[in-house]
């Protein structure tokens, strides 16, 4: 998908269409998610830290992700390639790899091409965005044509053109090789695949190496023997949050630890998985990151048994000087529990304990008036004026835009931060006329379709789709 949160956005937002749009993280130590490619002009682009993209594209508009709208419209996506074939294996929410030979929706090179441009079609119409695809016999050589057609096009590269087209290109273009590795191949003199093709595997090996060697010598030759897997082994369940002022106090310390211990657990319980290793990620003020783990003798989904082994890996932590990012995770990933076991070999046929109630998270509290927030770019319906989205707040006031998707611009409104008329709102879809039920009187769907959540807070060949 083509810059797909910023193009959700725009998509959602009539007032943000052909301008710039940031996505991500607000606060003094966001990063950028994703940005449009209004604002790609400005230098701005996906992991800068929030305030350099400010300085670079202070006229753009700066957005809270609304993650539930974008898995929604991801789901979506992921079905049509599913109609393609048995074979997907997604790499993100935008991005996945097809196998377009094992549903027998492509058998050559034409009937490749064809495929694809249905693809795109059939995007457009049920998402109302655009995506890019790459066409190949191979996943890297998928991928690399999925990012020559950006934005919105098809690149397909005919089988035997494969070497021809790799040489003049940058050695940056094949997987695995980021700045570090780039640099050292350049000192080298070895700057494009063609050059890295040229030097030979044993001198790749001296130095780089004997695995990556080996694995970019392959690549730079073309050659890709990795099928699509449709799907891949979870092996670990984590959440983590990052702090916008470091964390001194050593007891909140110790209670943010505990929350993200029941978050990973909510998590790791909602995919019907458990563990029995524990892990505790520590990222201090200083930018050195610790990790602790621990692994218990058998695997649990207990909040309770992941909250005292996470308690005990932070004793162990020196948090002097402040703490900038916590984060707790489980791996060692089953799906039975230890208890469960014993239970069996025990023969018991006792009633389930009732679960021990969650200490409720921050973002699932429910605020009063008075403590609502307001994230920039997300949902809000007004008593009277409708539908819209939030462009601002602060000093106890709220500014919003009252738009749809299928609205013309519309006009924007300031209010107290607890007007009791000013509610946040579920997503619209993107595309009119998508919505189940009736349209209201203003010739709008009245409530979500199937694939949008109904409630939420407004908070063989390959072919590949990607982001950029």
């Amino acid at each position: 998908m083509d810059a797909f949160f910023a193009s959700v956005e725009q998509a959602s937002k009539p007032s943000l269409r052909g301008k710039a749009v940031v996505v991500g993280g607000l606060g003094p130590r966001g990063v950028v998610a994703t940005c449009s490619y209004e604002a790609r002009v400005f230098g701005v682009h996906s992991a800068m830290p929030m305030g350099q993209a400010r300085r670079l594209a202070p006229h753009a508009a700066y957005l809270v992700p609304r993650f539930e709208l974008y898995r929604s419209i991801s789901e979506q996506v992921m079905r049509l390639l599913r109609e393609l074939s048995p074979l997907v294996e997604p790499l993100s929410l935008d991005e996945a790899f097809v196998d377009l030979e094992a549903g027998g929706a492509a058998w050559d090179a034409e009937s490749a091409r064809l495929a694809g441009a249905k693809l795109r079609g059939d995007i457009r119409t049920v998402t109302g965005l655009t995506g890019s695809v790459g066409l190949a016999a191979s996943k890297m050589l998928a991928k690399i044509a999925s990012e020559e057609a950006k934005p919105d096009g098809l690149v397909l590269i005919p089988p035997g053109t494969e070497r021809a087209m790799l040489e003049p290109m940058t050695v940056r273009t094949l997987p695995g090789v980021g700045p570090a590795t780039g640099d050292h191949l350049r000192r080298a003199g070895i700057t494009t695949v063609g050059e890295i093709a040229e030097a030979g595997e044993d001198e790749l090996v001296r130095l780089l190496g004997k695995a990556h060697g080996h694995a970019l010598y392959a690549m730079a030759l073309a050659r890709d023997e990795r099928p699509v897997v449709a799907e891949r082994e979870t092996k670990s369940v984590s959440v983590e949050d990052t702090y916008d002022v470091d964390i001194h106090d050593r007891v909140r310390v110790g209670v943010e630890v505990g929350r993200l211990a029941d978050r990973c657990v909510r998590r790791l319980r909602a995919s019907g998985l458990s563990g029995r290793t524990i892990v505790l990620k520590v990222r201090r003020y200083d930018f050195s990151t610790l990790t602790r783990s621990e692994t218990l003798r058998g695997p649990t989904d207990d909040p309770a048994v992941v909250r005292e082994a996470a308690a005990r890996l932070l004793d162990s932590v020196d948090t002097t000087g402040g703490v900038r990012l916590l984060g707790v995770g489980v791996s060692g990933l089953a799906d039975y529990t230890q208890e469960d076991l014993f239970a069996q070999a025990a023969g018991e046929g006792a009633e389930e304990p009732a679960e021990e109630p969650e200490t409720a998270s921050a973002e699932e509290h429910t605020p009063s008036l008075a403590e609502r927030r307001w994230p920039a770019g997300h949902d809000v319906r007004h008593t009277e004026l409708g539908h819209g989205w939030v462009q601002g707040s602060g000093l106890g006031r709220v500014t919003v835009r009252f738009e749809t998707p299928y609205s013309e611009v519309g006009r924007v409104r300031t209010f107290p931060v607890d007007d009791p008329e000013l509610t946040p709102a579920d997503p619209l879809p993107l595309v009119a006329g998508a919505a189940d039920g009736e349209d209201d009187e203003a010739g709008q769907p009245s409530s979500l379709p199937a694939s949008l959540p109904k409630s939420w807070s407004g908070g063989g060949g390959a072919a590949a789709t990607s982001s950029p």
